[in-house]
């Protein structure tokens, strides 16, 4: 999935938020992403709300951005992890609650299998969450490992989720 001038890629980021005004901390977040080097922001889906995976927690605000970058994987994110971090993200427990989380979901056709970095995202297949949002920005679109949103969006039902508009 190249995009642009041929060393760009087109990327999409997986942004999820329950604390601290989730749906600001998207905004804050999308406009940290259209700021980053070497990349572009070329769109931004709808926010939707879901409960949290675990009992207890807030509701997520959840969204996916599109990016153009010309940036390699790991430095696009250890540049998404100082955005988590600038905006408060303290990582105490694992898929406890966040101010931020920005996950690379995909990046081009090019399959990631890093201790830092797995792409395609190895929990995105299940999430409605994630799958929906991504629809907005690249429907139809086939993974590099094969997969097909389509088909995933047949498995994985809308229930649960709620679009915010505006």
């Amino acid at each position: 999935m190249r995009s642009g001038p041929s060393n760009m890629e087109r990327v999409f980021i997986g942004m999820g938020s329950n604390l601290a005004d989730p749906a600001e901390q998207l905004r804050e977040a999308i406009k940290a992403l259209s700021q980053l080097p070497q990349t572009s922001l070329s769109g931004v889906s709808s926010f939707y709300v879901s409960d949290s995976l675990l009992p207890g927690q807030p509701r997520y605000t959840n969204a996916v951005a599109a990016l153009d970058t010309a940036l390699e994987p790991l430095a696009l994110l250890d540049a998404l992890q100082s955005i988590e971090n600038g905006q408060g993200r303290e990582r105490l427990e694992r898929w406890g609650p966040r101010t931020l989380d920005l996950d690379i979901l995909l990046f081009g056709d090019r399959l990631i299998d890093e201790p830092r970095l797995k792409v395609p995202h190895y929990h995105m297949q299940a999430r409605a969450f994630v799958l929906y949002p991504l629809a907005e920005l690249a429907p139809g679109i086939t993974f590099a490992d094969g997969r097909s949103l389509d088909a995933l969006l047949a498995e994985c039902p809308f229930q649960g989720l709620e679009q915010l508009q505006g």
